[in-house]
């Protein structure tokens, strides 16, 4: 449990500092995530309406 506490704090620290040294950078992974997250539930929702027809 100790470690995932460590490990949980170290990527928070880690989030932090990428954002306040390179906010644009920052801002550009978080597009890309939700644009993968977009796609993929796109995706999921071409499936179901290609199983009901």
């Amino acid at each position: 449990m100790q470690a995932k506490k460590i490990a949980l704090y170290v990527i928070v620290g880690f989030v932090a500092y990428t954002i306040i040294t390179s906010p644009a950078r920052a801002a550009e992974l978080v597009q890309v995530g939700f644009e993968g997250i977009s796609s993929a539930a796109q995706g999921v929702g071409d499936f179901m309406s290609e199983l009901v027809k």
